[in-house]
C-alpha cells in the first residue's frame, strides 16, 4: 500500500513570547534557542521522506526568513491563539496539496530524527484523525487527518484529554522518543540533548554552559 504524503504545519512563536520558561536558564540566548529549535525541527521534518512540504506560521519576520531559508512555506500567524494559527496554516496545505494527509507539529523538537517522524506518519492514516502525546503523556507533538478529513486541532495544556474526548486516536508507538520531546524547561532540554540536538540548537546550547546560565547537575 502507498504511504500517504504529508502537509506538515508547523506554529512558530513570535520571539518576545518563545521559550519564557526558559528565560532565566538560556538568559540573553533564549531567543536564539527559540529560532535554534524551530530550525532544527523543521529541518528533520523536510527531511523526513513522508513530508511533501512544511508550512509554518509566524508573525515574527525572523524565524520567518530563516525557516524560509530552510525551504519552509511561510503563511502569517493570524495572532488568535495556537489552534486558530494551526487552522491557518492547513487551510494554506489544502490549497497547495488537496491530496495530501495534514499534520501539526510543535516547533520545539530539538532532537527530532526524520525517521522516527516517518513511523508516525506510516501509522496515523490507519485512523481520521490521530495524535502522539508529549512525554509526560499531558500534551500533544502532533496531531494529523487523512485528507478530506476536517482539520480540528486542541493542542495547549492538557491536551492530550481534548484531543481524546475529540475522537482523535491516540497513536502508542515505541522507538519515537524525539518526536515526543518537546522542550518547555531546562530539565526538557536535557533529555533533549540526551536524545541528541539537532545542528542549530548544538550550536547554541554550549554557550549557556559557558557563560553558566544552565548548570551540569540537577
Amino acid at each position: 500500500m502507498q504511504l500517504a504524503r504529508w502537509s506538515i504545519v508547523v506554529p512558530v512563536k513570535t520571539l518576545i513570547r518563545a521559550k519564557t520558561r526558559l528565560a532565566g536558564a538560556a538568559g540573553p540566548y533564549r531567543t536564539d534557542l527559540a529560532v535554534a529549535v524551530a530550525s532544527d525541527t523543521v529541518a528533520a521534518a523536510l527531511r523526513c521522506r513522508l513530508v511533501a512540504r512544511v508550512v509554518v506560521v509566524t508573525a515574527d519576520p525572523l524565524p520567518a526568513e530563516r525557516l524560509a531559508a530552510l525551504g519552509a512555506h511561510v503563511v502569517n500567524d493570524p495572532d488568535m491563539g495556537l489552534n486558530t494559527a494551526l487552522r491557518a496554516g492547513a487551510a494554506e496545505a489544502v490549497r497547495l496539496a488537496p491530496g495530501d494527509a495534514v499534520g501539526a507539529l510543535q516547533a520545539d523538537l530539538p532532537a527530532l530524527r526524520p525517521a522516527e517522524l516517518e513511523a508516525v506518519l506510516a501509522a496515523a492514516p490507519q485512523f481520521e484523525q490521530a495524535f502522539l502525546p508529549d512525554a509526560a503523556d499531558v500534551g500533544t507533538t502532533f496531531y494529523g487527518v487523512r485528507p478530506g478529513v476536517p482539520f480540528v486541532p486542541r493542542f495547549g495544556g492538557e491536551s492530550r484529554a481534548r484531543h481524546l474526548s475529540g475522537g482523535a486516536k491516540e497513536l502508542t508507538l515505541a522507538g519515537v522518543s524525539s518526536v515526543r520531546r518537546d522542550v518547555d524547561t531546562v530539565e526538557d532540554l536535557r533529555e533533549a540533548v540526551a536524545l541528541g540536538l539537532g545542528p542549530a540548537t548544538s550550536a547554541v546550547v554550549p554557550l549557556f554552559l559557558r557563560d553558566g546560565f544552565v548548570q551540569d547537575g540537577p
